[in-house]
C-alpha cells in the first residue's frame, strides 16, 4: 500500500478455524462483493454452517459502472479484474457442484428479485462500510424484509471494524499511534483465524443450465491489458503474489520507500477486491514476528502490520465521518482558497510539470493504473502545495487511475498529504521533489524506466536536468523546454506562498 495502509493462503501455516454459532436457516443467498475469494470468507462460511441449500451471486452494478462508461473509460482495468476474478469464482463453485449467478443491472432490485425468485430465508454478505454501500444494503434490508426474507451482515474487510477499537472516552481515534497501540492491544489469537469455507460439503445450489458469466463486451466495456502490466487477478493470483512477498516480508521496511527496487506487497488490488483475505495477510506478519528462525528479521513484519493498520484506521475515520470525502476531516482547512487553474491541473495529470520523480510518477500511474506509495505522497505534495490546487481535484483523478482505488485510503492518503485530514503532516511540511528524487532514486532508476528521454543524463544531474548546462543538455539528447518541460513553478517560491496560503487556519473563525 510505504506508507501504503495511508492510501492502503500460500505460505501460511495451518491453523485451526473459528467457531461460529447455530443459525437454522433453510435457504441462503450469498451475495458477493469487494470479496472475490471462495476460501476463508465470512458470508460464505456462515451460510455453509447454518442453511441446508446455499446460492451464491455477483452483481455488476450498473451505478458504478455506467458513470465509468459515460467517462469514456471503456477499457477499465478495475472492471476486467473483476470480471475475472468473477469467473474464478465461478468456476471454482461449480467445480464443488454449485456456481455463481452473474446479473447486470441495479444491485438493489437484482438482489430483491433473485431473492424473491430463490425462495430464500436470508441474504448474507459481507459488510462494506463506504457511504454508497451502506446506503445501498439499507435499501436492499428494507426490501427484502418486506418480502419476508432477512438480510445479514458480516464482518470481513477488516480485522476491527466500526467501533471495535475506540479511545477511552468512546470516541474514534483521530490520531494513528494511539489507534495503532488500542489495535494491537486488542488484537487476539482468534482475530485472525480463516473463516471455513468446505464449498464441497454439497450444499451449494448448482447455476441453471445456459447461465455463464457475462465477458467485458455484454458489460460495455474493453480488455485494459491486465497481463501486460503484469496483474493475474482472482484468487489465484493474489495467492501467487502473496507467496512472493513472503519471501521479500524482511526486506519490506528496507524496500518499500524506493520505487526503483521490488519493495511493496503489490497486493493492494487484491485486498481492495478481496481475492485476498485480510486475516491471511495479516498472520503472516504475525508469523513472522514469532517465528524462531533467526533468519526472520521483525522490522519488515512490524512495518507490514503497521500498513494493515493504517488501512483500518481510515476505514473507521470514513465510517464516523462520512463528509471528509468531500470536506476536510479539519473544517480549518476548508477556508483555504485555492488555486484555480485548468492548465495546471492538466499538466499534472499528464506528467509533464518539469519535475522528472513527480513526472514519471504520473506516466507510471497513467500507463499501468499504479503508482508506488511513497510517489502518491510526493505527487499529491506537489499538486496541493506546490501548484495550490484543491487536493479534492488529485484524490477523484486518483480514484478515475488506480487500480486499487479505495474509497477510504484515497480520501484518508489526499488529507495526509494536504495536511487537512486526521493525523496529517504538518501543513508546513512540504516535500521537495527534487530532494525527494534524490533520496529515493538516487540513481535514477525508476525516472529513466518511465521518461526515457531523460536517460542521457548522469545520476547527479537526472534529479534536476533543467540546472545543466545547454550545452551537457544537448549532450544528453535532452534540451528542457524543448525534448522535456521546464519546470511549472520554483520550488521555494511555491512554498512561501503555500505557507502563505495555509495561515488562514491560524486566524479566528
Amino acid at each position: 500500500m510505504c506508507r501504503a495502509g495511508r492510501w492502503c493462503g500460500t505460505g501460511a501455516a495451518p491453523v485451526a478455524s473459528r467457531p461460529l454459532p447455530n443459525m437454522p436457516i433453510d435457504r441462503v443467498l450469498v451475495w458477493f462483493r469487494r470479496d472475490l475469494r471462495c476460501s476463508d470468507h465470512a458470508a460464505l462460511s456462515h451460510a455453509l454452517r447454518t442453511a441446508r441449500s446455499v446460492a451464491c451471486v455477483f452483481v455488476f452494478d450498473r451505478a458504478i459502472l455506467d458513470p465509468l462508461r459515460a467517462q469514456g473509460c471503456e477499457r477499465d482495468r478495475r472492471v476486467e479484474f473483476i470480471q475475472r476474478s468473477v469467473a474464478e469464482v465461478d468456476r471454482r463453485l461449480r467445480q464443488a457442484g454449485g456456481g455463481l449467478r452473474v446479473l447486470h443491472g441495479d444491485a438493489t432490485e437484482c438482489i430483491v428479485r433473485l431473492a424473491r425468485q430463490l425462495g430464500v430465508d436470508a441474504v448474507f454478505a459481507n459488510r462494506d462500510t463506504e457511504p454508497y454501500a451502506i446506503e445501498r444494503d439499507a435499501c436492499v434490508e428494507r426490501a427484502l424484509a418486506a418480502q419476508g426474507c432477512s438480510f445479514q451482515t458480516f464482518k470481513d474487510q477488516v480485522i476491527f471494524e466500526r467501533d471495535e477499537v475506540l479511545a477511552g472516552s468512546g470516541r474514534p481515534f483521530s490520531v494513528f499511534t494511539p489507534y495503532r497501540k488500542a489495535w494491537l492491544h486488542r488484537l487476539g489469537e482468534t482475530d485472525l483465524l480463516p473463516h471455513p469455507t468446505p464449498i464441497d460439503a454439497g450444499r451449494l445450489q448448482p447455476v441453471p443450465g445456459g447461465e455463464k458469466v457475462p465477458d467485458l463486451e455484454s458489460l460495455g466495456f474493453l480488455a485494459a491489458g491486465l497481463d501486460a502490466i503484469g496483474i493475474e487477478p482472482g484468487e489465484s493470483g493474489a495467492l501467487d503474489t502473496l507467496d512472493d512477498f513472503s519471501a521479500r516480508l524482511d526486506r519490506y521496511a528496507d524496500a518499500r520507500d524506493f520505487p526503483g527496487l521490488r519493495g511493496p506487497s503489490y497486493l493492494s488490488v487484491h485486498l481492495r477486491f478481496g481475492t485476498v483475505s485480510v486475516r491471511a495477510l495479516a498472520r503472516l506478519a504475525q508469523q513472522h514476528l514469532q517465528s524462531p528462525d533467526p533468519t526472520h528479521g521483525t522490522r519488515g513484519a512490524q512495518t507490514w502490520l503497521s500498513e494493515l493498520i493504517w488501512r483500518e484506521f481510515y476505514q473507521m475515520a470514513l465510517y464516523h465521518h462520512p463528509r471528509i470525502v468531500d470536506q476536510a476531516f479539519d473544517p480549518r482547512f476548508d477556508r483555504i482558497k485555492w488555486r484555480e487553474d485548468p492548465e495546471r491541473f492538466r499538466r499534472w495529470c499528464e506528467g509533464r510539470t518539469g519535475f522528472p520523480l513527480v513526472d514519471a510518477a504520473m506516466t507510471q500511474l497513467n500507463r499501468t493504473g499504479y503508482m508506488h506509495n511513497r510517489l502518491r505522497m510526493v505527487t499529491a505534495s506537489f499538486l496541493v502545495k506546490d501548484l495550490g490546487i484543491d487536493w479534492r481535484l488529485g484524490e477523484r483523478y486518483f480514484a478515475r487511475q488506480l487500480n486499487d482505488f479505495d474509497l477510504a485510503s484515497n480520501v484518508g492518503g489526499w488529507q495526509w498529504s494536504a495536511s487537512t485530514g486526521c493525523d496529517a503532516q504538518p501543513w508546513f511540511r512540504i516535500f521537495n521533489p527534487v530532494t525527494q528524487s534524490q533520496k529515493f532514486d538516487a540513481d535514477g532508476r525508476f525516472i529513466r524506466r518511465y521518461l526515457p528521454q531523460l536517460s542521457g543524463f548522469d545520476t547527479r544531474q537526472i534529479h534536476a536536468p533543467w540546472t545543466v548546462e545547454v550545452g551537457q543538455q544537448r549532450l544528453a539528447g535532452c534540451v528542457i523546454g524543448t525534448d522535456y518541460p521546464a519546470p511549472m513553478v520554483d520550488h521555494a517560491l511555491a512554498r512561501q506562498q503555500t505557507l502563505e496560503r495555509y495561515a488562514v487556519v491560524r486566524q479566528p473563525k
